[in-house]
């Protein structure tokens, strides 16, 4: 017998806000977090905006001492489950550690300390390299600090899928628990990737947004005058539990995750799929595994990067999946206000769809004044709707043809 899954707690910290609740009730209200770049001199950038994390300061939240032995993408992943902890009231001490486990997503680690480290080096020499290199640009090492935060020694794992990072992580987190290996999962993902570098790299593929004089109005998914996405920061954790363990503890319960399907387009190392068949696989096999019909969909939250080849795809996709039912499916991109979080927005998108199905209210893609006609679903443009949602599909497609679509579900008891 498969047993349920529920979202207990959520932490975020976005370029909206510190905090799930704000940065959710700034996404309704259509609030752009875009911003020119000051966390460099971007001027002789093609792309000189970011989604910044918004009023992080780590002096605020760390001692010196562990601002140096931690790095931006793995605070801001601190950050995000010391919020989701609390708001679950998960008692560690009442847990057994090894029936808790660590899922966290992440794309590209920090290019920061790279970018640092190698000047020095240039500069200095290699007797001047920080000790905390390695363990500072790793990957996996956000998953390591929110294990060791929560004091959580069960299964422990990084999933690295470039944009998908973070859908995977939930979704591996959720079969683990399915399945009865754990009882309880910290998952998310986390990205701090705006660097001279990060920036560079993406201008180079031609991906990015060159809207400088207009922040807000430059993620524009869906839209006829899309040019590109914008880079954002920040990380979302969700507390995953089984059902009675839930109950037992009295936790409150946000929504049900009821279904995961991904895919690999097996294609191309940056585009999408042109025939969208295997992007639309991983909604049907999240359809299949929540047994759920197409018309039980009310919400998509999608992945929605505002590139010009990504939106259209996806538009071909949701219908693939979906049938004539897509176009009374409610379709939103919260990258609009967010930017892309690389490795992160899957989280960040996944609770955003977990309180739509909770509060029943489904947040805008804003900056949507042109639609694209071959982007013509309902796109739910400019202001946010109210709407009775029973299941949300959240979807996310990363670099090199990973798909992930996770199905959330408004918990009925």
């Amino acid at each position: 017998m498969r047993r349920r899954v529920v979202i207990t707690g959520t932490g975020m910290i976005s370029p909206l806000a510190i905090g799930s609740a704000a940065s959710f009730d700034k996404a309704v209200a259509g609030v752009s977090g875009i911003v020119p770049i000051d966390l460099f001199d971007a001027s002789e950038h093609a792309s000189r905006i970011a989604g910044q994390a918004a009023g992080y300061n780590p002096d605020e939240y760390f001692e010196p001492k562990e601002q140096r032995r931690t790095t931006r993408f793995m605070q801001f992943a601190l950050i995000a489950v010391r919020e989701a902890l609390k708001d679950s009231g998960l008692d560690m001490s009442k847990e057994d550690p090894f029936r808790v486990g660590t899922f966290v997503g992440n794309g590209i680690g920090s290019l920061q300390i790279v970018e640092e480290q190698y000047d020095i080096l240039k500069s200095k020499g290699p007797k001047r390299v920080s000790p905390f290199l390695v363990s500072g640009m790793i990957t996996n090492e956000a998953a390591g600090v929110v294990a060791m935060e929560a004091g959580a020694k069960g299964v422990n794992i990084c999933t690295v899928t470039a944009c998908a990072s973070g859908g995977h992580a939930i979704g591996e987190a959720f079969r683990s628990i399915e399945r009865g290996t754990i009882d309880v999962a910290l998952t998310g993902g986390t990205e701090a990737a705006i660097t001279p570098l990060g920036v560079a790299g993406f201008c180079a593929l031609k991906a990015l947004s060159t809207r400088n004089d207009e922040p807000q109005k430059a993620s524009r998914p869906f839209s006829s005058s899309r040019d590109g996405f914008v880079m954002g920061e920040g990380a979302g954790i969700l507390i995953l539990e089984e059902l009675e363990h839930a109950r037992k503890r009295g936790a409150n319960i946000i929504a049900e995750v009821v279904g995961y399907g991904a895919t690999g387009d097996a294609y191309h190392i940056t585009a999408p799929d042109p025939e969208g068949s295997a992007g639309a696989k991983p909604l049907m096999l999240a359809m299949e595994d929540a047994c759920i019909n197409p018309d039980q969909v009310g919400y998509i939250n999608a992945h929605g990067t505002s590139t010009p080849l990504n939106d259209k795809i996806e538009t071909l996709v949701i219908k693939k999946a979906l049938g004539e039912h897509a176009y009374n499916v409610s379709v939103s991109s919260t990258k609009s206000v967010t930017g892309h979080l690389l490795g992160g927005p899957g989280v960040i998108e996944r609770i955003f769809s977990a309180f739509a199905v909770q509060k029943g209210i489904i947040p805008p893609t804003i900056n949507l004044d042109d639609p694209d006609p071959e982007c013509d679903l309902d796109n739910t443009p400019h202001q946010a709707r109210e709407r009775v949602i029973d299941v949300a599909l959240s979807n996310s497609l990363g670099f090199g043809g990973h798909n992930v679509c996770l199905a959330i579900r408004k918990f009925k008891g």
